[in-house]
């Protein structure tokens, strides 16, 4: 603010006004020129971004990949051109030290174009500045519980006595629409359960969604219901009143026992102010006449588009910037005295902020003897989880209730439950509560976290959406999921998965595994730790599995390849067996009979579609040679897919209905699930492709 300024009756300074403003129009010009789009949000919360970027923020533009940066969550993505005027307006950098912006004049003019840095929704890691992928409402509320959670991780595990690394703060935008949504509610009632004070929502309260007035269905007291949740609830009456935002800020910043909402009413903008029209609230654009009048009403020339006027960055400067860069300044020394001080501490440091593991992360993995009774795969993968998790220390993660059946939870000396007065524990109690799981597990994540969920296979329904996300922002997070087959027996079809593999083999990046025995489930997580960009999810079986006897069968380190050679790889093979995880063992026996009887069979195990796909078409041919027609494809799940590996003249043993309540035994009875079956399978393949 210059010493010539004169400061409103809403307590912004003529040179913050203009910044406002400046925010409001090119919101404005962008939606009008795009035809597409949302200006009425950024300009009601102009002055409320405003006076949090550049009068609170931790952040410098310059450096804006910093780790101890607080985070700007636009949960309300569909508004994303605030953030995007935002990250323009205070010239936040492409990289770290970089002088190319993130966000151009040119990038709001191209708004919602073909690869513009300004998509119609935020995108992490495509845009520098964008902390999460928002469109999906209640995912970057959520997120940004994940991030809060992580941020108190951080301070335990790395901040030493007065070297304060790591405490930073996560504030979150977030609309009607946002607090609709049961993802948002079940992320609030555990941010109020850990005590998240480094946790703020501010909730822009215009009372407009798509359909009109949220009276038609949304009337509940909010204060009310965070206040249940035990969040502090502060009010600011007015989205244009500096002096209430500032006041509502600063109580936050000196809460240290609850997250905060602060609810502020907001008249969401729409032609000309003097004429408000909330039933065209989500229009593309306000028309040419409605543009001139809003900006005659801001005092900005009519006709002018895209205009930035003189001053306007240098107030950006003046605060985000300068303040920012002082903060990162200091940041740097402690983290040069931190190093300095403890070689040890320094070495986690550097593998934490390169992101990479720890040498020898997995050399206790157990390698599994030959076993007829063998493991439940999720037995073996506790097994696994908890002979890597000592040697990872930014690993964390827990289950939606589950963790006994799950076999999630750490249980190595020091590992602890992450707790309000324990903030560095490694197991996260989610509660019953797989929607806000999946998107809290994303936001740990994303602040460099190796995290992970569980719960059973059925209900990767309820995360579908942060799977899908997590994929979409390269998040190398996984997700453990058991009973993973209508083995689950007498618990019947709800809890039966039946089409769910299929669901997430089709999520583009995932990747799916379900390993046949013990040692698969070893080799799944070394190829999960070595993912850089990528989720992943693990089904694995509640029922025991027999384990491979490894001196007999090929190495289970053809997981890594998606699908291998198990058995019957000397020659060509005049039928070939596939399947996955549990129905591996139905073909392994089936193999033994044909074997037995001078056929030429091979058992192919096919752990994970999408990384068989990776290989060469040469190394795929090696497994499934194209000229044996005669295949038996086996997986207690939906048979769509299956095709492509059966062929289309192959046999296919799967399921087209859900499943039933009954034993196990009666079930694979009842479904065709058996060695006999397959094999009958097998012989008449063989016959048909002869003739």
């Amino acid at each position: 603010m210059s010493g010539a300024d004169t400061v409103a009756k809403s307590g912004f300074s003529e040179s913050e006004q203009r910044a406002i403003d400046t925010i409001r129009t090119l919101a404005i010009d962008a939606v009008q020129k795009a035809n597409s789009g949302h200006a009425g949000a950024p300009m009601g919360l102009a002055p409320v971004a405003y006076t949090l970027w550049n009068r609170y923020l931790r952040y410098d533009p310059a450096n804006p990949h910093w780790p101890n940066r607080d985070r700007f969550v636009l949960s309300c993505g569909h508004a994303s051109m605030l953030l995007y005027g935002l990250l323009h307006l205070a010239r936040v950098a492409e990289k770290d030290g970089g002088n190319s912006p993130a966000v151009g004049l040119d990038d709001i003019k191209n708004f919602r174009q073909l690869d513009s840095r300004t998509p119609g929704h935020p995108e992490y890691h495509f845009t520098t500045g964008v902390e999460t992928t928002t469109g999906p409402l209640g995912q970057g509320v959520a997120n940004s519980v994940g991030m809060a959670i992580g941020g108190r991780f951080l301070e335990k595990r790395l901040n030493k006595p007065d070297l304060p690394l790591y405490d930073f703060d996560v504030y979150a935008l977030c609309s009607d629409g946002d607090l609709m949504e049961g993802v948002a509610a079940e992320a609030a009632s555990i941010a109020g359960h850990l005590r998240l004070s480094n946790l703020c929502w501010i909730y822009d309260d215009n009372t407009v969604t798509i359909e009109g007035h949220t009276e038609l269905a949304f009337s509940e007291e909010v204060a009310t219901r965070f206040l249940a949740y035990g969040w502090q609830v502060l009010r600011v009456a007015d989205a244009n009143d500096a002096h209430a935002i500032a006041s509502a800020l600063d109580t936050f910043k000196v809460s240290h026992d609850r997250p905060t909402l602060i609810v502020v009413k907001s008249v969401i903008g729409y032609g000309a102010p003097t004429k408000q029209n909330t039933s065209k609230a989500h229009s593309d654009a306000l028309g040419e006449e409605e543009v001139r009048g809003t900006k005659r009403f801001y005092g900005w020339p009519e006709d002018a588009q895209f205009l930035v006027p003189d001053g306007v960055y240098d107030t950006f400067a003046d605060g985000i910037g300068k303040r920012g860069a002082a903060l990162f300044a200091e940041w740097q020394r402690l983290l040069a005295k931190a190093k300095a001080a403890d070689a040890t501490h320094a070495e986690e440091l550097e593998a934490f902020l390169e992101g990479r593991l720890p040498e020898g992360w997995d050399k206790d993995i157990p390698v599994f003897p030959a076993d007829a009774k063998g493991l439940a795969t999720r037995e073996s993968s506790g097994k696994v989880l908890n002979a890597i998790a000592p040697h990872v220390p930014f690993m964390l993660g827990g289950s939606a209730d589950l963790a006994p059946s799950n076999k999630t939870a750490l249980t190595f000396e020091g590992a602890g439950s992450l707790t309000p007065l324990n903030p560095g524990g490694r197991n996260v109690h989610f509660g019953v509560r797989e929607h806000a799981m999946g998107s809290i597990v994303n936001g740990l994540g994303l602040v460099g976290l190796r995290a992970y969920g569980a719960t059973f296979l059925v209900f990767a329904d309820y995360m579908r959406p942060p799977i899908r996300l997590a994929s979409l922002m390269e998040l190398p997070v996984f997700h453990v999921f058991t009973h993973d087959s209508i083995g689950v027996g007498e618990d019947g079809p709800t809890h039966q998965p039946v089409e769910q593999l299929l669901s997430l083999r089709c999520i583009p990046g995932l990747v799916t595994l379900r390993p046949a025995d013990a040692n698969e489930v070893a080799e799944a997580y070394r190829v999960i730790f070595s993912l850089k960009n990528q989720p992943a999810v693990l089904a694995l079986s509640r029922q025991p599995l027999p384990t491979f006897d490894r001196t007999v069968f090929a190495s289970a380190s053809g997981v890594a390849k998606g699908g291998y050679v198990l058995a019957g790889g000397e020659d060509t093979p005049e039928v070939i067996l596939i399947a996955s995880g549990s129905e591996v063992q139905l073909c392994v026996d089936a193999y033994e009979a044909l074997k037995a009887e001078g056929v030429k069979a091979r058992v192919v195990s096919m752990p994970s579609w999408d990384l068989f796909e990776r290989q060469t078409e040469a190394y795929r041919h090696t497994v499934l040679p194209p000229d044996v027609l005669a295949r038996v494809a086996v997986e207690q799940g939906s048979v769509i897919g299956w095709d492509r590996y059966a062929g289309s003249s192959g046999a296919i043993i799967g399921m087209s209905t859900f499943g039933a309540s009954a034993p196990i035994k009666d079930l694979q009875k009842k479904f065709g699930f058996s060695a006999e079956k397959v094999l009958e399978a097998a012989r008449d393949q063989i016959e048909r492709h002869k003739k």
